[in-house]
């Protein structure tokens, strides 16, 4: 780049500062400083030379099912397990020219490989256009055969911790509070983008989930359409009625199935959960996404969900594999009806046995499960008696 790329400071909430920059190769890079943090104001810049940014992806319509499958070839080339030496999320030494050019609390930057990006369907400051671009939500909708789109949207790496080794959940409580508040930000901002339609934040834990880095980390997608999973939930509440999840969640919160609750969260083993261990977190008052939760509602949510996750680490002896995704209403519909919630799923059914989606799982969606969720949800609060109230 010809010069060094502004930096820019903002005041979030609970004492949360981000600094806005950018990589060497026009990527947007932002830090997230924890409240009272002893990083300073200053961040170095990228000095790297690095290639251009690849072609964005392209999209292939399944019309037999109406899924849109996007074809990232670049992503084959992605590094795999690094040592702390060549870790692409540490912060940049002399010997390891990573992604990430300063000491940090917590930092997000585009994905240098993304599944979606950098083209949106409309040029913006940091992104070209896409050259064929989804056409809103009845261009996705319509089935026929031989389709394609360009893959606009956004892929964002949100780094946890500057460490090496970890997890969301061997944060602090003020770091797990910098995360939500970042989310929260990333939502927005990401929501705010030409034709995006949901925002997906979320963290794949564990080599048994395919994670091919050791660094504490997760990453938000993009998409330029409302995802299957969504799509179905929407199907339901439609065939049932507006209310649906607060009537789950009061149906949840009566049962023998929760394992941890706060004034404002509930956490809990659904009734008819498909994995061998499977949580999902809701908000106790409607809420479409992070951006919608109140101060109070995100500084209840960082004890409960480090313990939840403790709690889960604390079922074996060695850490358990996950995904931890957070669900929330697409970005221009079903935001009246469609709540936020966090799900925790894991194939893992024993200390030394995983569960494989195997025949009719894999191929026909039909889910044959081998634990009752009522014995799940008693072993996982078992095991979070074991861990200590969270409070730092």
């Amino acid at each position: 780049m010809d010069a060094s790329p502004e930096l820019r400071t903002t005041e979030l909430g609970a004492g949360v500062i981000r600094r806005s920059t950018l990589l060497a190769d026009g990527r947007e890079l932002l830090y997230y400083d924890d409240p009272g943090s002893a990083l300073g104001d200053e961040r170095a810049v990228d000095a790297r030379t690095l290639d251009e940014r690849p072609e964005t992806a392209t999209m292939r319509q399944d019309v037999l099912s109406g899924d849109w499958i996007t074809y990232a070839t670049r992503r084959q080339n992605r590094v795999m397990m690094p040592g702390a030496d060549a870790d692409p999320l540490a912060p940049q030494t002399a010997s390891n020219p990573s992604e990430v050019p300063s000491r940090y609390d917590v930092a997000v930057f585009e994905n240098r490989s993304p599944a979606f990006g950098p083209a949106l369907t409309a040029a913006t400051a940091n992104a070209p256009a896409a050259v064929d671009p989804p056409r809103g939500l009845d261009d996705m909708a319509h089935l026929g055969i031989g389709r394609t789109r360009t893959s606009a949207g956004r892929c964002e790496v949100v780094c946890f911790s500057p460490e090496h080794e970890g997890s969301l959940g061997t944060q602090t409580v003020t770091r797990s509070r910098t995360i939500i508040e970042a989310w929260a930000d990333r939502t927005a901002a990401l929501s705010a983008l030409p034709g995006i339609e949901q925002v997906f934040p979320f963290e794949n834990r564990g080599e048994a989930i395919g994670v091919t880095l050791p660094h504490p980390h997760g990453q938000i997608y993009s998409y330029p359409y409302i995802t299957p999973r969504t799509q179905r939930l929407m199907d339901g509440i439609a065939r049932a009625a507006p209310d649906l999840m607060t009537r789950v969640l009061d149906a949840e919160q009566a049962s023998d199935r929760v394992v941890l609750q706060n004034e404002h969260w509930t956490a809990f083993v659904p009734f008819a959960a498909r994995w061998p261990l499977e949580v999902q977190v809701m908000p106790h008052r409607h809420a479409a996404d992070f951006t919608e939760l109140t101060a109070a509602e995100r500084d209840a949510l960082a004890p409960l969900f480090l313990r939840l996750l403790r709690g889960v680490d604390a079922l074996y002896e060695t850490p358990t594999a996950y995904i931890g995704a957070w669900h929330q209403a697409p970005v221009n519909i079903g935001r009246d009806t469609v709540r936020m919630r966090f799900e925790l799923t894991s194939p893992r059914r024993a200390a030394d046995k995983l569960k494989f989606l195997a025949g009719t799982e894999a191929a026909m969606s039909a889910w044959s499960a081998e634990i009752l969720p009522e014995v799940a949800a008693e072993r996982l609060r078992a095991a979070i008696d074991t861990v200590p109230e969270v409070t730092a």
